[in-house]
């Protein structure tokens, strides 16, 4: 199963710097950013454990590797928030594999469930 969410979704630099802006914006942007990515995400309960792999596709090469697949926190917890698995834990998740491109045309997340 595979779903792709469109778009740059935010990385570490941008949830940090919205936790140090006040004490609630890392919160509304952790919210908010969930919110979107569960229009997304299957709307059916999956069988776990889950394999999953993350293709990040970026406009350019200028934010770092790690930076943007801290977003796969804010998918992970999309996904349970939305009852596609039940928690997120070692029983849930298998393993997880990051896979980087650059789009400067559509730049996505494409979630690839095995």
């Amino acid at each position: 199963m595979t779903f792709t969410i469109p778009g740059r979704l935010p990385g570490l630099n941008e949830y940090t710097k919205a936790n140090r802006g006040n004490k609630y914006g890392g919160n509304k942007l952790k919210k908010d950013t969930q919110q979107l990515i569960s229009y997304f995400i299957p709307k059916k309960q999956l069988d776990t454990p889950i394999r999953l792999i993350f293709h990040w596709y970026e406009k350019d090469k200028r934010r770092d590797k790690d930076n943007i697949a801290f977003a796969k926190k804010f998918i992970l917890d999309a996904m349970v928030n939305g009852g596609c698995i039940p928690n997120d834990g070692w029983g849930e998740i298998e393993s997880f594999e990051d896979r980087f491109y650059v789009d400067k045309e559509n730049p996505r997340v494409m979630v690839c469930i095995l």
